[in-house]
């Protein structure tokens, strides 16, 4: 059950800083009640729902006018701002009903003409419905509950049921101006209701302050969660998205995910002409999902459509369904089975692009979401973002579905008005059109992830669009790793000497993103002492970090870059001790030398399948054994300072770790280059290769 979670000195903080006029007041209010509704996925997520306020403010002249405060195109109603909901000089949207019909364009156009501020963003595409309804406040929301509730067959029954009169219903129409107008005539012939439900859509309430509006989104949403209970055997409805990122068999989704994103790859790339990045994955597990994809009757759900229209633009029109008996079946049963989803939706677009007279373009050629048994449920997208979104509604979906099924019967909208929405412009509007970052699509994995060097080419990385994942020994600086990367990242704890450690990471890696495109092998340390006075373990200690882990972690993932078909690279992080050794640091440079000639020998190995193997030299860089205290003694035996011993290279500046990363990150995009080492020290003549 949804928690009412009002609270007055919040309310009045938000309030107070919008401003102090009774407009400015009404939108803090209106942007509070909008986060406590945008912070609970089972109301709203990934930029659904929206919300309004109506004002009155001053014209340019001083005249007082009504303004219709609405959240804007791009605004998730989580984070949202004041900025976020722009406003709109009401009475000429108002003007607009008198109008027979109106398209879409004419509709944006008069929306924007009429806004206060032209650097504003676009208005809701529901901002004529807002408008339309008297009411000061009104939220729009796409609640799990309603969702189930909304694609009954029976749902006007079991809404009067329910509420009595204090809901009124509105028939499927694709949102825009027909869907505006008809609310407003259903609101008007019943006008003490509390809210509308949209038949396969939501859920609209309203009232004349924030609180209001809020308590009833709560209250009716409650309701019906309560009916459902009742029919779906108590469930307690705590929370529909669980975000598990653990897959039901790690070990099977290792073996599966890889050969699956590579056919969705080639697929893509096919699709548009051109080579084309993978799909990233969200892998989702947990007991709700094991217990669904156990249903008998997956295929036929599986192309019944979505639970609500605008979840189309991220999960496409139905779901990828991989059997158990499938994925037993292996590669040639799964490509076969991605052939059919492919077939299915060439027909399915085809079909409908010839009802609307062939003026559509087919976007992508990909599923959103995929339902595998012994899996998971996996969000596809462009990058992490766009599939942890797509898992999310995927998340909410199969609950639909279940409850809808429990309930009734789960029966949303047809392949026709499905397709509308997928290519209507102004809900392909709500993703971003920004040119993607260089690494979008990229999943990349750093050992050694939590040391200086380590978590600045991660960073690095994520800047530029890549899914990463770090691996390192210490907790400490995974939690560190974390916090800096973000929630999106995937943290490894591993021993990368222990046997079967590089596998590990690599399979974590798959079961988290669905496979690995480059690989960063960084983790190292440096044992010091001259040669013919180390013991034995110290040396083999060495060549177990600094050599043979690096070996295993790449022979994993090239068995994985194999499994994709697609290519990838392997990045080492090598040292200026492999061609320039120091004294007292043979147990470093050895293992680091033989690293060296890994490099090139993978290189020559590996070249033909397209993949690239390349390394970094790296010197004087604050990180492991580089600390403060060994740099203080350095200088102080050459007699120089801190600042010019870490300065003392051809260029005379300190070399940072940003430097390594950024040299890691240039090897990855010369797509031209591989079995080549990067000097990143400053100059060192001793150390330059020839």
């Amino acid at each position: 059950m949804r928690d009412n979670r009002w609270n007055e000195d919040d309310a009045e903080r938000f309030a107070a800083a919008e401003g102090e006029t009774a407009a400015d007041r009404a939108l803090g209010h209106r942007v509070y009640t909008s986060r406590l509704i945008g912070s609970d996925p089972d109301l709203v997520m990934h930029g659904g729902g929206n919300t309004s306020v109506k004002a009155t403010r001053p014209t340019l002249q001083g005249e007082d006018k009504r303004v219709l405060h609405i959240k804007g195109s791009g605004w998730d109603l989580d984070t949202i701002e004041g900025p976020g909901l722009p406003g709109v000089w009401l009475d000429p949207l108002l003007a607009l009903r008198t109008l027979d019909a109106l398209s879409d364009e004419q509709m944006v156009d008069a929306q924007r003409a009429a806004l206060l501020q032209s650097s504003s963003p676009n208005p809701s595409v529901e901002t004529l419905l807002h408008a339309f309804l008297p009411h000061t406040f009104v939220d729009h929301t796409h609640a799990t509950a309603f969702l189930a509730l909304a694609n009954l067959p029976q749902a006007t029954e079991v809404i009067a049921g329910i509420f009595g009169g204090r809901l009124a219903v509105v028939p499927y129409i694709m949102p825009g101006f027909a869907l505006a107008k008809k609310a407003a005539e259903v609101f008007e012939a019943d006008p003490d209701v509390e809210g509308l439900i949209l038949l396969n859509h939501g859920h609209f309430t309203f009232g004349e302050t924030a609180k209001e509006s809020y308590d009833r989104v709560i209250d009716h949403t409650n309701r019906v969660e309560q009916w459902l209970a009742d029919k779906a055997g108590g469930r307690t409805f705590e929370t529909t998205v669980h975000r598990v990122r653990v897959p039901e068999d790690a070990v099977l989704a290792a073996d599966v995910l890889p050969v699956l994103r590579g056919m969705l790859g080639a697929m893509r790339s096919d699709h548009h002409g051109t080579d084309m990045p993978m799909p990233v994955f969200d892998v989702r597990g947990g007991p709700a999902i094991e217990t669904f994809l156990k249903r008998d009757d997956l295929d036929d759900l599986s192309r019944r459509g979505v639970g609500s229209p605008d979840h189309v633009i991220r999960t496409k029109a139905f779901p990828l369904h991989l059997s158990r008996a499938t994925i037993d079946g292996g590669t040639e049963a799964t490509r076969a089975a991605v052939d059919a989803w492919a077939d299915a939706y060439r027909a399915y677009f085809a079909s409908n692009n010839e009802r609307v007279g062939g003026i559509k373009t087919m976007l992508e050629r990909i599923p959103g979401l995929a339902w595998i048994e012994g899996v998971g449920l996996i969000g596809i997208g462009k990058d992490s973002a766009s599939a942890a979104a797509a898992a999310d509604i995927g998340e909410q979906t199969i609950e639909v579905m279940a409850l809808g099924e429990a309930a009734g019967s789960f029966r949303p909208i047809g392949e026709a008005d499905t397709f509308d929405m997928e290519h209507w412009s102004l809900e392909q509007a709500k993703l971003a059109k920004s040119r993607p970052k260089a690494f979008a699509g990229r999943v990349v994995l750093v050992t050694g992830g939590g040391g200086a060097i380590g978590l600045a080419t991660a960073k690095a990385f994520a800047a530029l669009g890549a899914s990463v994942a770090v691996a390192d020994l210490s907790t400490d600086a995974l939690d560190k790793a974390q916090t800096a990367l973000g929630g999106s990242a995937l943290t490894i704890e591993a021993d990368i000497t222990a046997p079967g450690a590089g596998a590990a990471a690599v399979e974590a890696v798959c079961a988290r993103f669905g496979g690995i495109d480059i690989v960063v092998s960084n983790a190292g340390a440096a044992m010091q002492g001259l040669l013919v006075d180390l013991d034995d373990d110290t040396l083999r200690t060495s060549f177990e970090l600094n050599f043979f882990s690096h070996l295993a972690l790449a022979k994993a993932a090239v068995a994985t870059i194999r499994a994709q078909g697609r290519g990838g690279q392997l990045l080492f992080n090598v040292s200026k001790q492999a061609v320039n050794p120091g004294k007292g640091f043979g147990a470093y440079g050895l293992p680091k030398a033989a690293t060296f000639f890994l490099v090139r020998q993978l290189a020559l190995e590996l070249g033909g399948e397209g993949i690239r193997v390349n390394g970094v030299n790296a010197d004087r860089i604050r990180s492991g054994l580089l600390t403060d205290a060994f740099i203080e003694k350095r200088a102080e035996a050459r007699g120089v300072s801190t600042a010019d011993y870490m300065a003392g290279n051809l260029l005379q500046a300190e070399v940072e770790a940003s430097h390594v990363a950024d040299a890691f990150v240039a090897l990855a995009q010369a797509e031209r280059t591989t079995a080549h080492v990067m000097t990143v020290d400053g100059g060192n003549i001793e150390a330059a290769l020839r």
